[in-house]
């Protein structure tokens, strides 16, 4: 079972939630969260519509608005899409090491810059002294 899968109807997530059915109605008529709907239009919540009705409860006892609350959902969805997106890099990555065993894929430069390497091409390497002294 994924975290995303609309499984719950709305009595059982309004349960686990801790919140009324109606509570739940207006959270998504407010576009705070959205669950799927069936063909018969009748709502399906996922564990994460359940988590984030939780943290709805709880944002809303620390006295924060629900404006403020969607902010905080829209920030907390960026995040998961971001760590997805960061994973499949990664992946992506990966799968291009293993593609070319013990070449580069790309190099830094000496600013920080991030370069490509072409397949056989090795980094140049700097061979300055460098003094650091603390400032007092």
């Amino acid at each position: 079972m994924e975290p995303d899968d609309p499984i719950f109807a709305i009595a059982v997530a309004s349960e686990l939630a801790g919140m009324h059915p109606q509570t739940l109605r207006q959270y998504d008529r407010l576009g705070l969260v959205q669950p799927t709907r069936t063909a018969g239009k009748s709502r399906r919540y996922s564990m994460r519509n359940i988590a984030q009705l939780r943290e709805i409860a709880r944002l809303s006892g620390e006295g924060v608005s629900l404006e403020g609350i969607r902010r905080v959902l829209e920030l907390e969805d960026e995040v998961v899409r971001l760590r997805r997106r960061v994973r499949d890099l990664e992946g992506a990555l990966a799968t291009e090491l293993l593609n070319r065993p013990g070449s580069r894929v790309f190099a830094s430069t000496p600013d920080g810059d991030v370069v490509p390497l072409r397949h056989g091409m090795r980094a140049q390497r700097r061979t300055e002294v460098v003094v650091w002294q603390p400032s007092r």
